[in-house]
C-alpha cells in the first residue's frame, strides 16, 4: 500500500523581508496623517507642510501611548493629540511645549521613504541597516512621458503569509487553469536582487482570440514586481505596465496592490483612451482575482511535491530566502545569475483554451 505524502509546514519566525515595499500612489499621501498597519506594527505616514517630504514613523507616542495617526502635522513634524509632543520625520522629538528639556531617549521608530514612478515606498530591514543603493527601484521613463495613463490601483487583503504569492513567478502550470493562458514559452532569470519571468503565448482575457500575448515580469527585491504586457482588445494592440506589490500586515496577512498603467492610443480621443484604460484595467483585475481566490484558500507547503513539468519553484524559493536572512549570511550561490527555461509539453491544450 502506498503511503500518503505528508505536507510539511514549519512555524515561521516573526521576521519581515529586507527591501523596498510599495505603499501605493505617492499622491494618496498628504499632510493629513495616514495610519498604516504593516510589519506587525502600527505606523503613520505624513508629508511635511513646508518640505512636502513624505515620512513614515511609529504610530505610538512613548510618552503616554497616544496614537500619533490621530495627531496633526505642524511644519515638518507630527504633534501628538494627547500632550502635543512633536516628532520629526526622523523619529526624534523636536518640541515639548511645556518642558525646558527634551529627554534624550525621546525617539520613535522611523523608516526610510522614497518616491519613484508615481509610487511611495518604505525600506524595511530587520537588521536596521540603511537602504542598499543598488536595490533602489528602477525609474520607468514611460510614467513621465505623457504617453501613458496614470496608475489605476486596486487593493486586496490576503489571509496568508506573503511568501506564498512569489511562487507564481516560477509556477508555469497555474497559468492555464487559473488565468486561461496558453503558455508557449516560459523562462525564469535570477540575478542578484532581481528575478524575471519571461512568458509568451495566448490569453483568453487579455488578448483577442488567436492573437499573441507576451509578458515580462520582474521582482526588484522581495515585494515590488512590475510587468510589461502586450495583449489586444477589440482588434487593437494594448501595452500595459502592471504593478504587483505587497506589504505584510503580520505573518499571516498581507496587502497586495494591483496597479495598471496603459499606453494611450494616439489615434483615439482622450475620452476613448480613458474608456480603453478603464476596460483593460477591469480585464486585468478580473484575471488577477483568480489568484486571490487561490491564495485565500490554500495552505503553505514547505516541501511541495513537484513533477518534471513544473517550473523552478525551488530555485525561486532559494533566491527569495536572501531577503529573510542577515546580509552577512547571503552566499554568492543564492544571488548568482541563473536561467531556467521550462519545457512546455502541450502548448496548445492547456486548461482554459477551447
Amino acid at each position: 500500500m502506498r503511503e500518503p505524502y505528508i505536507i510539511e509546514t514549519k512555524p515561521l519566525p516573526e521576521r519581515y523581508a529586507r527591501g523596498w515595499h510599495c505603499l501605493g500612489k505617492a499622491s494618496s499621501f498628504g499632510s493629513k496623517p495616514t495610519a498604516l498597519n504593516y510589519f506587525g506594527s502600527k505606523w503613520v505616514a505624513f508629508r511635511g507642510e513646508e518640505s512636502g517630504e513624505l515620512f513614515v514613523v511609529g504610530s505610538y507616542c512613548p510618552h503616554m501611548g497616544a496614537d500619533l495617526s490621530r495627531g496633526k502635522v505642524c511644519g515638518n513634524s507630527l504633534r501628538c493629540p494627547f500632550h502635543e509632543w512633536s516628532w520629526g520625520g526622523d523619529g526624534v522629538c523636536d518640541d515639548i511645549p511645556y518642558a525646558d528639556r527634551i529627554p534624550p531617549k525621546a525617539v520613535i521608530p522611523s523608516m526610510p521613504v522614497m518616491e519613484e514612478n508615481g509610487l511611495a515606498f518604505v525600506w524595511h530591514d530587520p537588521e536596521g541597516h540603511p537602504p542598499i543603493p543598488e536595490q533602489r527601484p528602477r525609474r520607468n521613463s514611460d510614467y513621465f512621458s505623457g504617453e501613458w495613463s496614470d496608475w489605476n490601483i486596486a487593493e486586496f487583503t490576503i489571509h496568508s503569509n506573503c511568501r506564498e504569492l512569489v511562487d507564481n513567478m516560477a509556477d508555469m502550470a497555474h497559468f492555464g487553469p487559473v488565468h486561461y493562458s496558453q503558455v508557449q514559452t516560459f523562462k525564469n532569470i535570477q540575478d542578484g536582487h532581481t528575478y524575471t519571468q519571461v512568458m509568451s503565448g495566448g490569453h483568453d482575457i487579455l488578448a483577442d482570440e488567436g492573437q499573441g500575448f507576451t509578458s515580462v515580469a520582474t521582482y526588484e527585491g522581495p515585494a515590488y514586481m512590475t510587468t510589461t504586457m502586450v495583449g489586444s482588445m477589440d482588434g487593437r494592440e494594448v501595452t500595459t505596465h502592471l504593478l504587483v506589490s505587497h506589504v505584510p500586515v503580520n505573518m499571516e496577512e498581507f496587502i497586495i496592490r494591483l496597479g495598471v498603467m496603459v499606453k494611450k492610443d494616439p489615434s483615439l480621443s482622450e475620452e476613448e483612451n480613458t474608456a480603453l484604460v478603464q476596460a483593460y484595467t477591469q480585464m486585468s483585475v478580473d484575471s488577477f482575482v483568480q489568484d486571490v481566490e487561490i491564495w485565500n484558500n490554500k495552505v503553505r507547503i514547505d516541501n511541495p511535491l513537484m513533477c518534471d513539468g513544473d517550473g523552478p519553484i525551488n530555485m525561486l524559493r532559494k533566491w527569495y530566502s536572501q531577503f529573510y536572512m542577515d546580509v552577512a549570511d547571503i552566499s554568492d550561490n543564492i544571488t548568482a545569475l541563473k536561467e531556467h527555461e521550462t519545457r512546455i509539453k502541450y502548448p496548445h491544450a492547456q486548461a482554459g483554451s477551447e
